[in-house]
């Protein structure tokens, strides 16, 4: 009798689970205010999900509402280029769907799905999902926008393993048009459905991944730029040969040492870093000292105006 209705309360729980991931995706919380947590939050308000922005520092928060307006603004510009009210209204019906929280277990709430965006620290990361494995509902979605870290080591502190992905954007969030959706073995088919399904309504083209370090692109890609570093750091060409003859070669839109300049030589150098810890052995992944010293410097590219170019800030 006992086990009958353990048993009965189970499946009624389990229901109750398939029931809310069915439903969809209404209701989105983002953790870290930064360019990509912004982005991620915006394209999500402006796809009629609502929409909870959270970040501990106050004042990245004003900062990041204040990215988003301008963002919002040059979107309906172009949407809306015949039709100025029809933009106005499209930008306050956004902006009303998005909200700034700076505690996270009240953004947490009544939330579908957490999708974090800090830093690139597996420690960080762990601390932010285990915290909030606790105060989250039973049928909240989890993700990380990792572009490096193992989802399953991020995923291995919350007892929601089966509710577990990541979902890796492109920066920037609302122009670019690729979303990384991954899984880890324990994601369940319900689960990963909903993260295709969400992707598709953030007007996102998915592509799938299985749990694997740096996914798809940064698979390729980081090697690929960090070999340019290389070839400059050797002097076998100049950073400005390097670029144009990647994209006039390979009719790549933007070249390996101006688009490092552009992710972040900090990103990049962590990114080499941990696949170097992992995989001592393999040269492609063997540290630069010009990126060390960059780095170490304050040179981290064009969001400080200088990186291996210099910018006008």
């Amino acid at each position: 009798m006992v086990f009958a209705t353990v048993l009965s309360f189970c499946c009624r729980r389990s229901l109750s689970f398939s029931s809310s991931l069915r439903s969809g995706v209404k209701h989105v919380t983002v953790i870290g205010g930064g360019l990509m947590g912004s982005g991620i939050a915006q394209v999500a308000a402006q796809t009629g999900h609502d929409v909870v922005l959270v970040d501990v520092n106050d004042g990245v928060l004003k900062k990041s509402e204040k990215i988003i307006q301008d963002s919002l603004m040059r979107v309906a510009r172009k949407k809306f280029a015949e039709n100025k009210k029809d933009g106005e209204n499209f930008i306050a019906e956004t902006l009303g769907r998005l909200k700034m929280e700076t505690k996270s277990d009240k953004a947490v709430a009544s939330t579908d799905l957490v999708i974090e965006a800090v830093v690139e620290n597996l420690e960080l990361k762990q601390k932010i999902f285990a915290e909030l494995d606790k105060v989250a509902p039973k049928h909240t979605v989890f993700v990380s926008n990792t572009s490096s870290l193992s989802i399953q080591e991020i995923a291995s502190v919350t007892s929601r393993m089966d509710r577990f992905g990541g979902l890796h954007f492109f920066n920037p969030v609302p122009v670019m048009k690729l979303l990384e959706v991954i899984r880890i073995p324990e994601t369940s088919h319900e689960t990963f459905a909903l993260l295709l399904k969400f992707g598709t309504e953030m007007g996102k083209t998915t592509v799938e991944s299985k749990d694997s370090m740096g996914f798809i692109v940064n698979r390729l890609l980081v090697p690929y730029v960090h070999e340019a570093i290389k070839l400059l750091e050797r002097g076998d060409a100049s950073a400005k040969d390097i670029d144009v003859a990647m994209k006039l070669g390979c009719g790549y839109p933007m070249g390996p040492i101006e688009l490092v300049d552009y992710t972040g030589l900090d990103t990049h150098k962590y990114i080499i870093d941990g696949w170097h810890k992992t995989y001592p052995e393999n040269p492609l992944y063997e540290p630069s000292p010009m990126l060390d010293k960059y780095v170490k410097e304050g040179k981290l590219g064009r969001k400080v105006g200088q990186g291996f170019f210099t910018y006008q800030k």
